[in-house]
């Protein structure tokens, strides 16, 4: 039956019970028993998140330039030390969004009005992609009238140039690379998308969400991470966000620009009401004050030298991980990760089977399509699980081996 509306109000302490008694059956995701959703770097980082979004949970960063000043210089200072981190040019911009999908957003209406100033460029248009992109790039198109070509990816899983240049039209407005993909976690050959992106004058915008606030720290401990960001000039646009693989709070991303006016054509402006002008960098008005500084915070606590260790860790974990997927007989990987997001499936028995096992025994199976396989984006609070997860898995392999038929399972996220 539909609850009703409360009569009467209720105290804390039994809201509280209530809240958690229906939680109750929720995933062990602390215990690292959820495959995405969640993110853990370190302790200390989660405090420091928690504390800075209490402490300014009723401030709206919506009115950052007119009552929250503090909050404006933090927001400011976290797309500063973004650009920084990701070697942005000088003259280069950004703004926090609340997510990836409303970075990836902004970048595509910036882009849209830039194509709108180009005659070369005839609409409708179109944003060429590998199969791997995500989907936000076909949400923007679905609002946008864009249309987005998906192509197969080459044998590596990641972005096939050649074939994205042979995709390209007079109605081509913008190329797009994961950095990485949220399905194998691999980078896209970036450095030739931007290549391509100059000789066709053409938009090129970075999926960086995933992965990108510690790609650039797993380049530093020394691991071999193709480069993906904005020193290759044909970058015009990054998005990435914090609430994943910077440990921030959630809802807190990011959505870097080339050139001001770029970022100009992604902000909102209108004055045809009774209120005057109104206008926002988002899609989104209202923001949560807490996120940002949150973000803040985090950043400043972490600083370079913690971001490194975290990715020392989770490296020396996911390799664990890929080395003990690995020793289950019949077990491969899609693609040899270049991060911390795995991708595995099996030629001789069907996956799917090994996924119910696993949900059966209380793990939450990451599930991809095409190709069929399991997947997780691991972070620490996934090391403590990880020699139940792999004994578990080993586990449902010999059930899987053993059982006929297809499982009717599908990936939903």
């Amino acid at each position: 039956m539909r609850k009703s509306f409360p009569t009467s109000g209720a105290e804390w302490k039994a809201l509280d019970a209530e809240m958690t008694a229906m939680s109750g059956a929720d995933i062990d995701w602390r215990g690292g028993r959820a495959p995405l959703y969640v993110f853990h770097g370190s302790d200390s980082a989660h405090e420091v998140g928690f504390q800075a979004f209490m402490k300014y949970f009723n401030e709206n960063a919506l009115g950052g330039r007119r009552a929250f000043f503090g909050l404006k210089r933090m927001e400011d200072e976290v797309v500063e030390m973004g650009l920084d981190l990701f070697q942005a040019p000088g003259q280069a911009v950004g703004n926090m969004t609340t997510g990836g999908s409303e970075s990836i957003f902004m970048a595509v209406k910036a882009c849209r009005d830039w194509a709108r100033t180009q005659p070369r460029l005839k609409a409708p248009y179109n944003i060429i992609a590998p199969f791997t992109a995500h989907a936000a790039f076909n949400k923007a198109g679905d609002v946008m009238d864009i249309e987005v070509k998906r192509l197969a990816t080459g044998e590596n899983r990641r972005a096939d140039v050649e074939a994205m240049a042979a995709a390209m039209d007079e109605s081509t407005i913008m190329l797009a690379g994961s950095a990485p993909c949220f399905p194998h976690g691999v980078i896209d050959p970036i450095a030739e998308l931007s290549e391509l992106a100059l000789a066709r004058d053409i938009w090129l915008h970075v999926d960086a969400c995933v992965g990108g606030y510690v790609a650039p720290f797993f380049q530093r401990i020394g691991r071999d991470i193709p480069a993906f960001d904005m020193a290759l000039p044909g970058v015009r646009s990054l998005s990435a966000d914090l609430h994943k693989f910077g440990f921030c709070p959630k809802p807190a991303s990011t959505v870097f620009y080339r050139q001001e006016e770029d970022r100009e054509r992604g902000l909102f402006h209108f004055d045809q009401w009774p209120n005057g002008q109104f206008s926002t960098a988002t899609l989104s008005g209202t923001r949560a004050g807490g996120a940002v500084a949150a973000a803040w915070a985090v950043m400043n606590h972490l600083g370079e030298a913690g971001y490194m260790e975290i990715a020392r860790q989770l490296a020396a974990m996911a390799d664990a991980y890929v080395a003990g997927i690995k020793a289950v007989d019949g077990l491969h990987l899609w693609a040899e990760p270049d991060l911390t997001i795995i991708n595995f499936g099996a030629h001789d028995f069907d996956i799917f089977k090994v996924a119910e096992g696993m949900d059966a025994r209380g793990w939450l199976p990451g599930l991809t399509q095409n190709p069929k396989g399991m997947h997780a984006m691991l972070s620490m609070y996934h090391a403590a699980g990880r020699e139940d997860y792999l004994a578990d898995l080993a586990a449902s392999v010999l059930e899987a081996k053993g059982q006929d038929g297809a499982s009717d399972l599908k990936a939903v996220y």
